[in-house]
């Protein structure tokens, strides 16, 4: 028999369904959409992620690390619903890729495995769902490889989530191996068979005294949210089947609850039971448009969930339909009144684009060419637009690199190139140092740059070279000095005469550079001082050692002119050759920027983070707690800039993957001794060369 899930009267949500795969690095994510697929018919055999023959992590980035880098979308049918699954890399670099797909799915499947160890990964995945309001599911995968107790892993889980963790299911197992489930709301027995329905058995009678005790605190656990069904338990009245699944699908589509299934993906096992949960108790299309405040109407509303530039189609906004229907050729409005046309419609299946003509409200399509769409954006056909339905705020980088085209005619490609991957992964930003004249591209980590970078070569044929980006270090000067900047020359016809007297100081810290005119009687003409000034910022601009100069006063007191000779540039060479004279006589200092950065990390690793931090010439400040997150702290630190470099790689480390931090600039500090003679020797010999 197969795995039919009788009694289940809660109410099917009709219409097509968008499911999206979250959860911890390595949980099995992409290899449970493969048995998915499977089981549906939407592909003849699963595919493997190790044998590169998966329908997701179908880029060629995704098969050389084998590992999920950017979301991936399958279509399949299941006893007459349509479902697309949004498969979500794990990765905490790749974070934003799942938080994105959330604005358009109806329900998250969260893939976890029964190892305490990944439970801050845990915790991550549950925290963003939750805070985003996203009704889910847990599927505990990977029992046929797990020992222990599930009970008691499910209570060191707990405290992961906000809300209860209810468990569903008990594995059914046999000499030391799981062999199958029982179900605690059907009453049922499972016996599974590898990539195929599961077979119905009576609940052996030496697991029943186990079967009652989780039934009834499954049954507990939801009566929190129903009384009668709470003074049922108290008078020992058995509930009716109808009544506990609807508390089941009641709870969690109000996100009362997280219900806890349990299988292996790798086999094929417990997957009919979780396609008949999705099927009947998830919430589907009309519980997403209402938690979203969209009403369904004729006007089309879409959700962005993912850009994608591809190398023939240009670019697709892959995209759920919330309201109306959208056919090729139909204007779009953005939020900010921008418009496009459509231009192409297509469903999805890992790679495979297959062209329709239309896509009803349900349906996650990808949508051609529409140039305002942005990850995140809402689209409407309504004249002037509607306010997009989601804050979708990229997280602040952690890590980044220097770069440039190999090939010095590929610039302008780059830039093009640099636009696209951009808009395909919002968590990536680029910009240029304006202190050192770098292209720096930032990202969520190691991975997510290499990565990058392979993109920008594989994808839009753009080989670039990178490196650590440079430290924008600065310079300043202590004591005070009065010069004399005189500058004279005659070589026929008019000559060249400028003469300034400067008063030359070093100012307070973080005043940057202060210029004072105290000209009186007109020594200086009054159309010179600004060439007196702009001369001093010039040559300011590299300063002794090839910094630039900061915190320094100069005060222009006297001066002289001639009436034919005097010009701008006269002015402006007597004032550089007057700074020239005023550095030689004052005392440099080499400084360098401080980040103030707030790490957050498992309390349990708190003390490695302070180890880290001492380790990078950083200061403590001190930690708390996370606010919100249980177990969880914030370490406070001052930290040099040259000392970030990989700070995150360590910071992961420490924290199995999942520690993360924020950096804001907090002061210049002065650098002495040995390491700043490095600095400045390491200076001058990289301008060498690269004269």
């Amino acid at each position: 028999m197969s795995d039919a899930g009788g009694g289940m009267t809660s109410g099917r949500r009709g219409g097509p369904r968008c499911v999206a795969l979250v959860g911890p690095f390595g949980s099995g994510k992409t290899t449970l959409l493969e048995a998915i697929l499977e089981r549906t018919g939407a592909v003849t055999r699963a595919g493997s992620v190790s044998a590169g023959s998966s329908v997701g992590d179908a880029s060629p980035e995704a098969r050389e690390h084998q590992m999920g880098v950017e979301l991936n979308v399958a279509e399949c049918e299941y006893l007459g619903d349509r479902y697309t699954f949004l498969d979500c890399p794990g990765s905490v670099e790749y974070f934003f890729e799942a938080e994105a797909a959330m604005t358009g799915a109806d329900v998250a499947v969260v893939v976890a495995e029964a190892d305490e160890k990944k439970i801050p990964a845990l915790q991550l995945v549950l925290r963003m769902l939750e805070d985003r309001g996203m009704p889910h599911v847990l599927f505990m995968n990977k029992l046929d490889k797990t020992e222990g107790s599930l009970r008691e892993v499910l209570e060191l889980m707990q405290p992961a989530s906000r809300v209860p963790l209810v468990l569903r299911q008990l594995p059914l197992v046999r000499n030391g191996e799981t062999v199958g489930s029982i179900d605690l709301a059907l009453e049922r027995a499972y016996i599974w068979h590898d990539h195929a329905p599961s077979e119905v058995a009576d609940i052996p009678d030496a697991e029943k005294a186990s079967e009652f005790e989780a039934r009834y605190a499954m049954l507990e656990r939801i009566a929190d949210y129903d009384d009668h069904l709470m003074e049922e338990l108290l008078t020992d009245v058995a509930p009716e089947s109808d009544e506990v699944f609807g508390d089941l699908a009641k709870e969690m589509r109000a996100g009362q609850i997280c219900p806890v299934f349990i299988g292996s993906a790798e086999r094929g096992n417990g997957i009919g039971r979780l396609l008949k949960a999705l099927r009947h108790e998830a919430p589907g299309l009309a519980e997403k448009c209402e938690r979203l405040g969209v009403t369904a109407g004729a006007e089309v509303v879409v959700q962005v969930v993912k850009t994608v530039h591809t190398p023939h189609g240009g670019k697709l906004s892959i995209s759920r339909i919330l309201s109306g229907k959208v056919t090729d050729g139909v204007t779009l409005v953005a939020s900010d009144g921008s418009s496009d046309r459509v231009s192409g419609i297509y469903r999805l299946n890992g790679k495979e684009q297959m062209k329709k003509s239309e896509a009803v409200a349900g349906e996650t399509v990808a949508l051609g060419k529409i140039e305002p769409a942005k990850t995140g954006a809402t689209l409407t056909t309504a004249k002037n637009g509607m306010p997009a339905l989601v804050d979708l705020v990229p997280p602040a980088p952690v890590m980044g690199f220097a770069i440039a085209a190999a090939d010095h005619k590929d610039d302008v490609k780059l830039s093009a190139a640099l636009a696209k991957i951009l808009e395909e992964d919002p968590s990536l930003s680029v910009r240029l140092d304006q202190d050192t004249a770098e292209t720096i591209v930032e990202g969520q980590g190691e991975m997510h740059l290499r990565v990058a970078l392979e993109r920008l070569e594989h994808k839009f044929g753009v080989k670039v070279k990178s490196q650590p980006a440079s430290i924008p270090y600065k310079e300043t000067f202590h004591g005070q000095a009065s010069v004399r900047g005189r500058h004279k020359k005659q070589s026929g016809g008019h000559g060249q005469f400028g003469d300034v007297a400067l008063e030359v100081s070093s100012g307070d810290r973080g005043s940057g550079f202060v210029f004072v005119d105290e000209i009186t009687g007109g020594v200086v003409p009054r159309q010179y001082i600004p060439a007196v000034e702009e001369g001093i910022r010039d040559f300011l601009i590299k300063g002794t050692n090839g910094f630039p100069v900061v915190d320094l006063k100069v005060r222009l007191t006297d001066g002289s002119y001639h009436t034919v000779d005097s010009s701008d540039m006269a002015f402006k060479t007597a004032a550089q050759l007057g700074m020239r004279e005023a550095m030689a006589k004052l005392h440099p200092v080499l400084l360098e920027p401080i980040l103030r950065v707030s790490i957050s990390t498992p309390s349990e690793a708190t003390a490695r983070i302070n180890q880290i931090v001492s380790g990078r010439r950083g200061q403590l400040l001190g930690y708390d707690g996370r606010p919100g997150w249980d177990g969880w702290d914030v370490v406070e630190a001052l930290i040099p800039q040259a000392e970030m470099d990989h700070l995150i790689i360590d910071i992961r480390s420490a924290t199995q993957g999942v520690g993360s931090y924020r950096q804001v600039f907090d002061n210049l500090a002065e650098v002495t001794g040995h390491l700043a003679q490095k600095i400045i020797e390491r200076a001058k010999t990289t301008a060498t060369e690269a004269a």
